[in-house]
């Protein structure tokens, strides 16, 4: 039986393809598209998801949406009103915006309905939240764990506490709007200079330069209850949905300013906003679920929830009294399309666990035939390898002479980050290498840190790391021995962002890293995504002809085929 699950039909739009063998692709909507702005129903990820398994709508008897959008329209119109009882053009401007939220809730179902016109294909909805927590439970190795969903709203909830047992999933608590440490988030980002709901990682790496000057305004900010419960000190913040300022006078005023007009970031405010937002989310987030793992008896945590993309975050939570926790890959709004489809094979089926998720491979391959056919068409000059050791052997000599090289190979990953199959390397060892990626390709801060990928069985010697560096969802830590190799890598603490390899899953790249380890220092690579500044990841073979040839990069390695600049 066939299952589609499709994300709610706001960013990061996606669709997942399921069966009885598990997920047989996943991919979102704008790697497909190639526009961040992707949004609503994601009918060219749908579309590719069928193709990808040589299947069409009418094998399709079950569709499964992320959403739940009349049930949220109720949700969130009630809270606008009750916020601004007494104000009649911001219970007007409530009551629009909410609408608004439920028509494109309900254009979703029929555009839907359209898709499966003629298939006799059933559309089920689920709640938002319920689906995160399913992409995350079901996707973890674990019988029995406890489920925290956080991100800035879904279908009227910023977030769940849940209790996974075998093929159930049974909710303990919902956090309602207003109350949403995603939003809060969201509106630091904006308020140090970022884009919000699209540079919190910014935020993420920059709280590593600051102190934590301002911990304590976000401690009382984010315990607005002592009953245990998550609720804000409503206080501190501008409840008019019809204005944008987000924060109230007092919480200006905390920060040693007369109002939000006398704040003037340029003191160098930022990366101390940024670090104290940072901690205080670690410690009230570590708190209450501690709470819940001694009211629930839970060995295990399962994260979900676009919160989680914050690796920072995870690494801190993973110090807790979990045996292991595991974080959806995907865990913003794309993951959901996992979830709904697990929760129809589960919950409404009341079919039996799959295998836990391996890998996130599950984006469009092509052939050589199709790759090639792309270089003759783009006129592009290359090389073709007749076997993997000759084309290694190439890279890694094009590696150590400091090159840049954009490898592409096998399926698209979903989710947010490289893993090895639409990846930028470079040698950790190559002069100026952190310079050239960030000034002549990624165009980014240089704040923000860059990965290594290494071996799975060579990280024990290098690195101390959970299962999660598979994902690269949280942070490891550099051994001794390997500091020194790692230097200009390494973040406070002696802290690396990581990705283990490992060869049952990624057997080229696993096989590339070991080549290259037997004539360098270490199996290690630098590994960073494969896009152009403000695209998302590449996924066919015309984006990688196009993003090479736009960039900065040196080398593109697509399957057996090789293309240098002249």
């Amino acid at each position: 039986m066939l299952i589609l699950g499709v994300s709610a039909p706001k960013r990061d739009a996606s669709a997942a393809l399921l069966s009885e063998r598990g997920i047989e692709a996943a991919i979102e909507e704008s790697k497909v598209g190639r526009s961040r702005a992707c949004a609503g129903v994601p009918v060219l990820a749908l579309q590719t998801c069928l193709d990808q398994a040589h299947e069409n709508w009418k094998q399709v008897p079950l569709v499964a949406l992320a959403s739940r959008p009349r049930h949220s329209h109720l949700k969130q119109a009630w809270l606008r009103i009750r916020s601004t009882p007494v104000d009649l053009i911001a219970s007007v401007f409530s009551r629009s915006s909410a609408q608004g939220a439920e028509g494109s809730g309900l254009s979703a179902r029929r555009v839907l309905r359209e898709l499966t016109n003629g298939s006799h294909a059933s559309i089920v909805c689920f709640e938002h939240q319920l689906c995160h927590a399913a992409s995350a439970f079901y996707a973890s190795p674990f019988d029995r764990a406890l489920i925290l969903t956080l991100d800035e709203q879904g279908d009227g909830v910023s977030g769940t506490v849940s209790l996974g047992e075998g093929n159930r999933i049974r909710t303990l608590q919902s956090m309602p709007l207003p109350h949403s440490v995603g939003r809060v988030y969201s509106q630091i980002t904006s308020l140090i200079g970022f884009v919000p709901r699209l540079d919190e990682h910014k935020t993420q790496w920059l709280s590593l330069q600051g102190d934590a000057d301002f911990k304590d305004v976000f401690l009382q900010m984010l315990r607005g209850s002592s009953n245990g419960s998550f609720r804000l000190d409503l206080s501190y913040f501008d409840r008019d949905p019809s204005r944008q300022s987000g924060f109230s006078d007092k919480f200006y005023r905390r920060l040693g300013f007369a109002s939000s007009n006398a704040m003037d970031l340029r003191e160098g405010l930022a990366p101390q906003i940024a670090c104290s937002l940072q901690q205080a989310c670690s410690a009230v987030l570590s708190d209450f679920l501690e709470k819940w793992r001694v009211r629930t008896r839970a060995k295990y945590l399962c994260l979900a929830g676009g919160v989680f993309l914050n690796v920072l975050l995870v690494s801190e939570l993973e110090s807790g009294q979990f045996d292991e926790v595991f974080v959806q890959p995907a865990s913003g709004n794309a993951g959901g399309a996992l979830g709904a489809a697990w929760l129809a094979w589960h919950q409404l089926l009341g079919n039996t666990r799959q295998k836990p998720l391996s890998h996130v491979y599950l984006g469009p391959s092509f052939s050589p035939a199709q790759t090639k056919e792309v270089l003759d068409n783009c006129k592009a000059p290359y090389r073709w390898f007749r076997t993997d050791s000759e084309r290694n052997s190439e890279t890694i000599r094009l590696l150590e002479a400091g090159k840049i090289v954009a490898w592409y190979q096998g399926a698209t990953e979903f989710g947010p980050r490289a893993l090895g199959n639409r990846s930028l390397l470079a040698s950790p060892w190559a002069p100026f290498v952190r310079e050239n990626l960030n000034d002549y390709i990624k165009h980014r801060e240089h704040f923000r840190p860059f990965a290594l990928s290494v071996a799975a069985e060579d990280s024990a010697r290098y690195f101390d790391c959970s299962p999660q560096a598979r994902f690269m969802t949280s942070i490891a830590t550099a051994k001794p021995a390997a500091r020194e190799l790692i230097r200009d890598f390494l973040l406070p603490g002696n802290r690396v962002r990581l990705h283990a390899v490992h060869r049952e899953v990624n057997p080229a790249f696993w096989q590339l890293l070991k080549e290259f380890g037997e004539r360098s220092p270490a199996p290690l690579l630098v590994n960073a995504s494969f896009n152009l500044f403000g695209e998302p990841l590449v996924n066919s073979p015309r984006d990688a002809v196009r993003s090479f040839y736009c960039s900065g990069v040196d080398v593109l390695v697509m399957g057996g085929f090789m293309v240098l600049k002249r």
